[in-house]
């Protein structure tokens, strides 16, 4: 029997035949991701060295958006099909919007009330000055107007926005795979690289500093996703597994490690990418900018990406029993990414008095993983609506 790609559902199967059993990749990488995105949101700890931003270009966030893509081209991608229930999938994506919303918010309000509880209570202020908090007391009205409008963001709090816009546009996006796939896919490319080379983002008020994450350049890492899915979903593959094009990416992913950590290639390769810059080499494709996705995040998250999708090694750990606490975490995204957001925000506020201390961090970062496997089991456990 052929090999189900990550997140891949078989057709569905007349009453009486056993289902096959659901791909554990996507939820186990998206598991993976969380633990990740929390440690990193932790900023000052040990454990960032052994996050995947230590060892490429890419980290966290850029696999949770593509995988964002690729589980919304699974769960609606059928709906938007000639002859599908277009109007059902539409409620469907745009109730879920309003869900990521709501969660976002409730996040950034538990912040504000996290860093004012820690300076009232505890004598612990340094959170009052980080993550754009300040704006609630320097500017009150203006901040209380654009936080909701999500025209002001947290640090640290500013990927469910770019989900929910995403996902918002998303009925457009899935529209026009079905039907004009080519030219989604071109205007996505054309899109990203005009979107990063004319530095073109949402702006933020009353500080003006714009989106962490620019959805006109995010958004090919989304659409990406979204064609997985759909193919997904047919039982076939976006991107054909091809020997040489797992080579080619292995390659590019040693590249880049050695980019990071031994020298001489380091200063090789930075020097060359200078002299492209100098020679006229477009901004986007020789930069290095999470703002807007720049060519060479892009590349080793694909890369990344297409390894992990594709080398078989994957779904055995995946289905192992390594496995299987991720995939608890994965099927269970939104409350554990919520739960990790506003912990990260208390374990800041408690840094800020006591610095890097492995011990403390330690158990600090463990009792924080702890709660969140705790809710995902509850929610594993809870009864259905």
């Amino acid at each position: 029997m052929r090999e189900l790609g990550p997140g891949e559902v078989r057709a569905a199967v007349p009453v009486g035949r056993p289902r096959s059993p659901r791909d554990p990749r996507l939820d186990v990488l998206r598991g993976i991701a969380l633990v990740m995105i929390f440690i990193n949101h932790v900023p000052g700890n040990f454990y960032e060295n052994l996050t995947s931003r230590s060892f490429g270009f890419s980290d966290a966030a850029e696999g949770f958006v593509l995988m964002s893509g690729v589980s919304a081209g699974l769960a609606y991608g059928l709906a938007f099909k000639p002859g599908g229930q277009a109007w059902t999938g539409l409620a469907r994506i745009w109730g879920r919007v309003w869900t990521l919303y709501l969660v976002h918010v409730l996040v950034t309000a538990l912040a504000f009330a996290i860093a004012a509880g820690l300076a009232l209570w505890a004598n612990i202020p340094g959170l009052l000055h980080l993550n754009g908090i300040e704006g609630i007391y320097l500017h009150p009205l203006q901040t209380l107007f654009a936080l909701p409008l999500l025209i002001d963001q947290l640090g640290y709090a500013n990927i469910l926005p770019l989900y929910c816009v995403l996902l918002a546009v998303t009925p457009a996006l899935l529209w026009a795979a079905w039907r004009a796939p080519r030219a989604l896919l071109v205007g996505s490319v054309t899109l990203w690289f005009v979107a990063g080379q004319m530095r073109w983002n949402v702006p933020t008020w009353p500080i003006e500093r714009g989106w962490q994450f620019s959805p006109f350049s995010w958004q090919i890492l989304f659409v990406i996703g979204l064609f997985t899915g759909l193919r997904l979903k047919e039982g076939r593959r976006f991107v054909p597994a091809k020997a040489w094009l797992l080579w080619l990416c292995g390659a590019f992913l040693l590249l880049v490690l050695m980019w990071r950590w031994v020298p001489p290639v380091s200063e090789a390769m930075n020097h060359g990418m200078w002299l492209l810059s100098e020679a006229g080499a477009p901004w986007v494709l020789v930069n290095h900018q999470k703002v807007w996705e720049t060519a060479p995040r892009l590349l080793h998250a694909l890369a990344l990406a297409y390894l992990l999708a594709t080398l078989p090694v994957v779904r055995r750990v995946c289905a192992s029993a390594v496995g299987a606490p991720f995939a608890l975490l994965g099927r269970h995204a939104l409350p554990v990414f919520a739960l990790g957001s506003v912990l990260a925000f208390l374990l800041q506020g408690i840094k800020t008095e006591t610095g890097e201390d492995l011990l403390l961090d330690s158990a600090m970062l463990g009792a924080g993983l702890w709660l969140q496997f705790a809710l995902a089991f509850a929610k594993d456990r809870w009864p259905a609506r």
